[in-house]
């Protein structure tokens, strides 16, 4: 295990986000990743580089949803902005003790925070003033998700990281060739046929640089041509809420039917969190040949091999995409009974390239 945490960390450094000498890097974690957490300050500052760690404790997140007042949802955290924007590194690491935490709690509360908080995650995915990489540790919250003991859940985990990320970057290289010139998407299978256009927008590939495990391809859709209907597989949690069966209704872009079989209602109001919400932002195609089984976390769900996934809200400056929100939420579909289709081609036919 010591040997695989000190290679996850080598990897995070020097393949996802490069980290230099003299560089300023933040290191953001939850306490239950404090092996991981070690290693990259140990070597931070071996490379001369100048760490600082931002470590949340369970609960923290419940209790301050519980007791925060509106004023204090809406309180813009302005000394964090100014040390995020003199920060070159920003690393992300999540390792819950509870998945579930905040449940009960009031999702317009969520949404609310997320709105006044937006300018600065806004600006650590999308500004290219910063290095960041977002990734996991293991936890007995994750596993029980997954339905794994923790051990299996680590061999698992590992398994879709430590990889030849070079190796893996040429083949999505060669599958987001495919879609190169493309206009016209469609998703077909028995209860789904959406379409829209992704028209001079690039298809770019995810190989660990921003997220770890990496392991797929993504733009971001014209989001006013989406039109159809799709109905996702897997269940998408968000906020510790789980909404199963997701069926999605288009026209012009805009979602105009929405239904779930469980939390139907938070699903309803996360797509009315702003004006940007209701409309796709993100196309997604999950290619890590390491990751076949969906484990409720969402950093490994999109990544499955043979799998898309779409995501309601903000468009990635990166794909060119001008869709505007504080959501960002990805949906998994599995396409092993599906097609996707580019330009009138059958390109993926059930979740394998042809």
């Amino acid at each position: 295990m010591n040997q695989k945490i000190k290679k996850f960390a080598s990897i995070l450094l020097s393949h996802s986000v490069n980290l230099k000498p003299n560089e300023k890097v933040i290191i953001s974690a939850d306490s239950n990743a404090q092996p991981l957490i070690i290693e990259l300050y140990k070597r931070a500052l071996q490379l001369g580089a100048y760490p600082t760690t931002k470590i949340s404790i369970p609960q923290m997140g419940y209790t301050y949803y519980k007791y925060s007042s509106n004023k204090q949802l809406k309180y813009f955290p302005k000394i964090t902005f100014q040390e995020i924007k003199q920060t070159n590194t920003y690393i992300s690491i999540s390792s819950p003790e509870n998945t579930r935490e905040l449940t009960s709690i009031n999702p317009l509360k969520i949404a609310l925070r997320n709105k006044t908080t937006n300018p600065i995650s806004d600006y650590i995915v999308n500004s290219k003033k910063i290095k960041r990489v977002t990734t996991d540790y293991p936890s007995s919250a994750l596993a029980q998700d997954a339905e794994m003991s923790l051990q299996e859940y680590q061999d698992f985990f590992f398994n879709a990281i430590i990889q030849d990320w070079k190796t893996e970057s040429k083949k999505y290289q060669k599958w987001a060739s495919y879609f190169k010139k493309s206009s016209q998407i469609r998703i077909l299978s028995s209860d789904t046929d959406l379409t829209f256009s992704i028209k001079n927008r690039p298809m770019i590939i995810d190989n660990g640089k921003e997220n770890m495990p990496g392991g797929e391809m993504f733009c971001a859709p014209q989001h006013k041509t989406t039109k159809g209907y799709i109905k996702f597989t897997y269940p998408a949690i968000r906020s510790g809420k789980e909404v199963t069966d997701i069926y999605l209704e288009f026209k012009n872009g805009k979602v105009i039917k929405s239904t779930a079989s469980k939390n139907q209602d938070f699903l309803k109001k996360m797509i009315n969190t702003d004006k940007g919400s209701s409309y796709l932002g993100e196309l997604g195609i999950g290619l890590n040949k390491n990751i076949n089984k969906f484990t409720k976390n969402l950093l490994f769900d999109e990544k499955i091999s043979g799998t898309i996934h779409l995501a309601l809200g903000m468009a990635y400056k990166e794909c060119k995409g001008i869709n505007k929100s504080a959501l960002h939420w990805d949906i998994v579909k599995d396409m092993k009974n599906a097609e996707l289709i580019v330009d009138g081609t059958v390109i993926q036919k059930r979740g394998r390239f042809i």
